[in-house]
């Protein structure tokens, strides 16, 4: 087992308030098999404890110390139980998943079938969004929507905050009278907040993205209720059983999977599962993951009921250079499946080597 630290420049910031660069650093975890068969994956947390508690500081301490003997002693046959064995270690989803998502990659590989099979999906393509961020000025956000449009996406996922919410939005809406968009606001509101919330509702967006903060499921509930949009949760639902309980409250009608928040691709499988038996469509969201991450939720995306377009984005949108030979691209608001064994992208082991700033091996002393 090797966890590598691996810094690269994001290409435009998410909230700014002006069009500044930052590097992002996530952890790349490899399984090696006792033939030499190798299961990559990606703990694509964020540097500050903003969108979950965690960060990357946190994961490569937790993944080291706590998860790397946890996987190193497990006997598994399928990943399934891998992530049974971790689940000792509470919390820490995105930690969990970097290790899941590399079993699942080695165990695909292994038995000679493509990740987006052994999950379960059965599309050679699936349907891009973007997600868009807080731009300096409303003229800013529409350029940004028109550049995306034009790359053929399908549909466009705007942030809000307070302060930055019913202007911009009509203003895109303006502009885009028939471009499908969404909002996500990642809990910025108080549960009293409905006025704005009424406004949106006119604009004929897809859905309202977790509008209020994670835990605030009864006050979704009651938001839902009041509005005819779809209220789509994400940081609510870390584990199937929050999604259990959201289903029970009504608290919305639409589910944002994201692998790394959940902990990885196998309860992300069964959430998807419990959703789609519940009549709640599902999109995958990101998290900035370099192509590691990104080609995890690509073969996720192809389940059956991932019916809105998730953020599977090109990677150009956000690095200059991603870490696989080839990057996910996106071509006419669509993005290919891959149908080879395993994860489906190769590594560029040189340029990973190249931007690895911190490095760790456990186990035998045969680093990839």
């Amino acid at each position: 087992m090797e966890l590598r630290r691996v810094r690269l420049p994001l290409v435009h910031e998410f909230r700014t308030s002006s069009h500044a660069k930052r590097d992002l650093e996530h952890i790349i975890v490899t399984l090696t098999s006792t033939d030499g068969a190798v299961g990559w994956g990606e703990i694509a947390s964020p540097s500050g404890p903003y969108f979950s508690a965690e960060t990357v500081d946190s994961c490569w301490a937790v993944a080291g110390s706590f998860l790397a003997p946890i996987v190193l002693g497990a006997g598994w046959e399928h990943p399934s139980e891998l992530a049974t064995a971790m689940s000792r270690v509470r919390g820490n989803h995105f930690a969990r998943a970097g290790f899941d998502m590399a079993a699942w990659a080695l165990w695909s590989q292994m038995s000679g079938v493509p990740l987006a099979k052994a999950l379960g999906g059965d599309r050679a393509r699936v349907p891009a969004g973007v997600s868009l961020g807080i731009e300096p000025t409303v003229d800013d956000l529409l350029e940004q929507v028109a550049l995306r449009v034009g790359d053929g996406y399908r549909r466009v996922k705007l942030k809000i905050a307070p302060g930055w919410d019913v202007t911009p939005v009509r203003a895109v809406r303006a502009a885009f009278p028939d471009l499908p968009v969404h909002v996500d606001a990642n809990g910025a509101y108080p549960v009293d907040e409905v006025a704005v919330f009424r406004q949106l509702d006119h604009l004929g967006l897809l859905m309202i993205e977790q509008p209020y903060a994670p835990r605030a499921l009864v006050g979704h509930a009651a938001l839902q209720a009041a509005l005819a949009t779809p209220i789509c949760l994400d940081e609510s639902v870390e584990e199937v059983d929050d999604l259990e309980t959201a289903l029970r409250l009504r608290a919305g009608r639409i589910l944002n999977i994201k692998v790394s928040r959940m902990g990885g691709l196998t309860p992300a499988v069964r959430a998807h599962d419990l959703a789609r038996d519940h009549g709640i469509p599902v999109w995958c969201g990101g998290m900035h993951e370099f192509g590691i991450g990104r080609a995890a939720n690509v073969a996720l995306s192809s389940l059956p009921g991932f019916t809105l377009p998730s953020d599977v984005s090109g990677s150009a949108k956000y690095y200059a250079r991603d870490i696989t030979t080839a990057p996910v691209v996106c071509t006419d608001g669509w993005v290919d499946v891959p149908t080879t064994p395993g994860l489906g992208f190769a590594p560029d082991l040189p340029f990973v080597a190249a931007t690895t700033v911190a490095h760790d091996h456990f186990g035998d002393d045969r680093p990839v």
